[in-house]
């Protein structure tokens, strides 16, 4: 057995354990807001002591970046799919239905919005977001200006950059919607997003 080997049972547990934390961190953070839910709150639904929280993460602010860098890493596992699609212009039009219906719901967007208020105040969340964000729409960028060459379209930077901003913004705005009007129709608005994103995407 190598040394790679040797360490993978620990190196997983370790995962594990961050995992378990993250997860209590997450139905805190939502129940009671970022700064409601203490450390000790933490440690308790995680089921550890907060000494040992803290040999995982040294603070809330580092338990925020690590669900930055999950999302990230979400969303570069999305890009890498849509990359991968034969026409990938056509898919984000054709699954815009699993993409509203995944925005508007409650267990996608309440940790977002709580790191987004956080944000707001606080200059080092808001750096991570902001890193986390040029790198998304960097690997979107790519992936939408390769598909309109190949269609032929035009695929200027300051075009698309725009275009795929707008088209961005329409997506995070969906949980302020739902808050706003939780009885909206999906049906419609899916329409309306197909509708939006077939114009951004397509258009001359």
């Amino acid at each position: 057995m190598n040394q790679v080997e040797k360490k993978h049972p620990d190196q997983e547990r370790a995962n594990t354990r961050r995992k378990q934390v993250l997860d209590a961190a997450e139905s805190c953070f939502s129940r009671r807001g970022f700064h409601g839910a203490s450390m000790a709150e933490i440690s308790k639904a995680a089921g550890m002591s907060a000494g040992h929280i803290y040999n995982y993460f040294d603070s809330k602010d580092a338990i925020i970046a690590a669900f930055v860098m999950q999302n990230m890493e979400r969303v570069s596992n999305l890009m890498q799919d849509l990359a991968q699609q034969e026409d990938p212009l056509q898919a984000v039009i054709d699954n815009a239905y699993e993409h509203v219906l995944e925005s508007m719901d409650p267990k996608t967007w309440v940790m977002p919005l709580e790191i987004f208020s956080e944000a707001s105040r606080n200059p080092a969340i808001a750096t991570m977001l902001r890193c986390a964000d040029r790198r998304s729409r960097q690997l979107f960028l790519d992936i939408v200006r390769a598909a309109r060459i190949k269609r032929g379209l035009p695929a200027g930077d300051e075009m698309l950059e725009g275009r795929l901003n707008a088209l961005i913004s329409m997506y995070q705005g969906l949980p302020l919607r739902v808050l706003h009007n939780p009885d909206v129709n999906t049906g419609p608005m899916v329409a309306g997003f197909r509708i939006a994103a077939a114009a951004l995407l397509l258009g001359e």
